[in-house]
């Protein structure tokens, strides 16, 4: 009775073109697609000039932003002291916030023809805002911390909303006002209000 097992390859034997077929190739090389400052004039009403000038504003906005999520994100892990657990959850609720607007932020560049920054060189080149050190400091001075960096993307974005509206670019300036700086209004209100000496059982 004849065999139906199929014959299996000898090692070192040429694959078949099936199995070519599934093969990563993991030797891929190319150069840049598109340059960092470069514009792909995309087909959304808006001259590329126009483009170039928003993008630039909205990859400061965003560098300071991702500055500020990381922040967050170090003072959640580090934060002691008896206020630990309010301070604790709301630096995440606030990190979970920032993660939004770096999103929001990065697509609108990425949507206007441009490249975002992603990398954390680029960001630590590009950011304003002063780096933290690495070990532990008091609640009171991460809040002081957190609020500073806060007012300057508050006044960053509020001199990009106005710049990119009068360029024409609605949408950008819609980001910069309804996004990043009602966002960074509402949380560094949040942050002040724990600085603030009062005490629950006394007026």
């Amino acid at each position: 009775m004849a065999s139906t097992r199929k014959s299996q390859p000898l090692p070192g034997a040429p694959k078949t073109a099936a199995a070519q077929a599934v093969q990563p190739n993991l030797h891929q090389q190319s150069h840049e697609t598109q340059k960092y400052g470069e514009i792909v004039k995309l087909p959304n009403g808006l001259s590329e000039d126009v483009c170039k000038k928003s993008v630039e504003l909205l990859n400061q906005c965003l560098a300071d932003t991702i500055t500020l999520r990381d922040m967050y994100k170090k003072h959640h892990w580090q934060v002691v002291g008896p206020t630990f657990n309010q301070l604790h959850l709301m630096y995440d609720q606030h990190f979970e916030a920032q993660v939004l607007l770096v999103d929001i932020l990065a697509e609108r560049i990425q949507l206007l023809g441009g490249i975002a920054l992603a990398m954390a060189g680029d960001i630590a080149e590009t950011t304003r805002i002063p780096r933290p050190p690495r070990g532990r400091e008091p609640a009171a001075v991460q809040i002081r911390r957190l609020a500073e960096a806060h007012e300057m993307i508050i006044i960053g974005a509020r001199e990009a909303a106005k710049k990119v509206d009068e360029i024409g670019d609605d949408g950008s300036n819609d980001v910069f006002v309804s996004n990043v700086l009602r966002t960074n209004e509402l949380q560094v209100w949040f942050l002040t209000e724990h600085l603030v000496a009062a005490s629950p059982v006394e007026a």
